[in-house]
């Protein structure tokens, strides 16, 4: 009777040990990678700051064609035009109090 040698499992060691640096390395990749989870929530937060941007611009925008449009042709709005034209000379009216 011959006993069978048991060989050393050296190419399971090295299965698992490529599997385990393979699932390592994917891990982090989808965690801190240039596509991972951080990355997501940065340009998350990116993409959130910028539409608050775009809608405080827009109603600028908008106050601005509201101004323009009291002072064309179309539609001249006097007081608004007595405001800027005081404004602009910086000239007051008799019954203004000024304080400085």
């Amino acid at each position: 009777m011959t006993k069978a040698l048991k060989k050393p499992a050296v190419g399971l060691a090295l299965y698992l040990m490529g599997t385990f640096v393979l699932g390592t390395y994917f891990t982090f990749a989808s965690v801190q990678g240039d596509f991972g989870l951080f990355r997501r929530v940065q340009i998350d937060a990116e993409a959130e700051a910028l539409r608050l941007e775009r809608a405080r611009l827009a109603h600028e925008v908008a106050e601005m064609q509201n101004l323009t449009r009291r002072l064309s042709d179309e539609f001249l709005d006097l007081d608004l035009l007595d405001q800027q034209a005081r404004d602009v000379l910086g000239r007051v009216r008799s019954d203004e109090i000024v304080l400085r």
